[in-house]
């Protein structure tokens, strides 16, 4: 099991989405946010290969996988490394993703 660390961007991602659900749905919410996250990022961290890779060929980034969040439009993006997985964004599904993903601090 390998810890999944987030990006400076992955944390400011998560931080705005637990913002936004707090203003305008419910703590609630939010709570569940987190949980949906943490219940993501556990079989990531056992088993990485076991993400989509349909949008590392899309951007070339190779080795870029992704995992939805349960019950929310979000989804992780990632790079597993020799050490830990290199979480790299957490982006609601509806958003452009590619061009989220090429942000220039993205890379």
């Amino acid at each position: 099991m390998k810890p999944a660390i987030p990006r400076e961007e992955a944390s400011r991602d998560i931080d705005e989405a637990i913002a936004y659900l707090l203003r305008e749905a419910a703590p609630g919410a939010a709570l569940g946010f987190i949980d949906a996250l943490e219940h993501a990022l556990a079989p990531i961290s056992r088993h990485p290969a076991s993400g989509s890779s349909r949008y590392a060929s899309e951007l070339d980034l190779p080795g870029l996988r992704h995992w939805p969040l349960k019950k929310h439009p979000h989804v992780v993006f990632y790079v597993e490394r020799p050490d830990h997985i290199d979480v790299w964004r957490v982006l609601h599904g509806h958003r452009d993703i590619p061009a989220w993903m090429h942000e220039p601090d993205a890379v």
